[in-house]
Order: C-alpha cells, then sequence, then structure tokens
C-alpha cells in the first residue's frame, strides 16, 4: 500500500531555527510561533477530531508515521494516544539515517522507528544536528512499509497542499509516489 499523507518542517542548520526560503512561509511561521502552548493543545484537541475520518480508512494494526512537535507545530500527543487506543502501531522519523549521499550531503529520506512507549516525553531522545530530536534504533522502516503518514506543516492551501518549512525532507521522502490528504472530504 502507498503512504498517504494527511496535512498537520523542519531544517536546522547549526541552531534550533529551522530554514525559511520564502516571505510567505516566514509570515506562517511566525504566526505559528506567537500561538501559546494552551492555544497549540487546543488547535491539537480540534485538529484529532478530524482522526475518525483517517480511522475508517485503515486497516487493523496500521502502521501510523507521526512526527516530533519540536518547532511548534501542533502536539501530538494526542495523536500517540489515538494510535494506542485503538491498537495502530505509531514511528517517529529519523533524519540521515543511511549516512552520507555520494555529494557529502546527509541523506534525506526520512525512515521511522517505532514508539513504544506512551507518552512522547518519555522517548529517549537525541538531538540530530538539524536540531530535531531523533529516537534511534535498529528497527527502521521505509515510508512505504506505513499506512499513513501525518506530516507536520507550515500551512497548506485549500486544494490541500502543505507548505513544510522548507527542508525537503517528507517531499523527498515521498517523491511522487504518494497521495496527499484523504479523499472525499
Amino acid at each position: 500500500m502507498h503512504s498517504k499523507t494527511m496535512p498537520t518542517e523542519p531544517k536546522t542548520f547549526n541552531s534550533q531555527e529551522p530554514t525559511l526560503s520564502n516571505p510567505p512561509r516566514r509570515h506562517f511561521t511566525r504566526q505559528r510561533r506567537q500561538l501559546s502552548d494552551g492555544e497549540r493543545r487546543q488547535l491539537a484537541q480540534s485538529a484529532s477530531l478530524h482522526l475518525t475520518k483517517l480511522q475508517q480508512r485503515l486497516p487493523t494494526h496500521a502502521r501510523i508515521g507521526l512526527y516530533y512537535d519540536g518547532f511548534g507545530e501542533l502536539p501530538t500527543q494526542l495523536i500517540l494516544d489515538w494510535c494506542q487506543r485503538l491498537g495502530y502501531l505509531p514511528y517517529l522519523p529519523i533524519v540521515g539515517s543511511l549516512g552520507r549521499t555520494s555529494n557529502g550531503n546527509d541523506d534525506k529520506r526520512l525512515r521511522f522507528v517505532p514508539v513504544y512507549h506512551s507518552k512522547l516525553i518519555n522517548i529517549p531522545t537525541c538531538i540530530h544536528q538539524l536540531g530535531m530530536k531523533q529516537n534511534h534504533s535498529r528497527a527502521l522502516l521505509w515510508a512505504s512499509e506505513l499506512d499513513v503518514i501525518i506530516c507536520p506543516l507550515v500551512a497548506v492551501d485549500e486544494h490541500g497542499n502543505r507548505m513544510g518549512m522548507g527542508g525537503g525532507f517528507y517531499d523527498t521522502t515521498l517523491g511522487k509516489s504518494y497521495r496527499s490528504g484523504l479523499q472525499g472530504r
């Protein structure tokens, strides 16, 4: 089954500030960062109500890719709770698990590691050189092995097109082989 994305990112260079390459991305990122933690949690609660639409399309024990919410994204704990309540298998992304490309850059293809904890805060992580939290494990999956990937985003347009932080990790990972969003909304 091809992975699907559901709109819900980040590239940093030796700092905690994501790289923002265009004015709309900067504008939306600024707006997102102005939200309080309480507002973020409230918006995550509202967004989680849409998970029932996704649930209707998933197989039993679906493998679901999540994200760490470390750059102002909506908190993912509610999604993790939902996965665990319904018996889905949650996974988190790992950047650069394949080392470097032939031109010396980090390989931007994400792989995914299983989540064995009930709280994201309890997951042992390290900080990747780009500033993202990562949990290292030998049990890595390719995106194509997941049933769905819930991606972080800066903004989404009326057609469901996602604007990320500009790092290209999800774009590189998913390329043109994925179906975006839920059909028949």
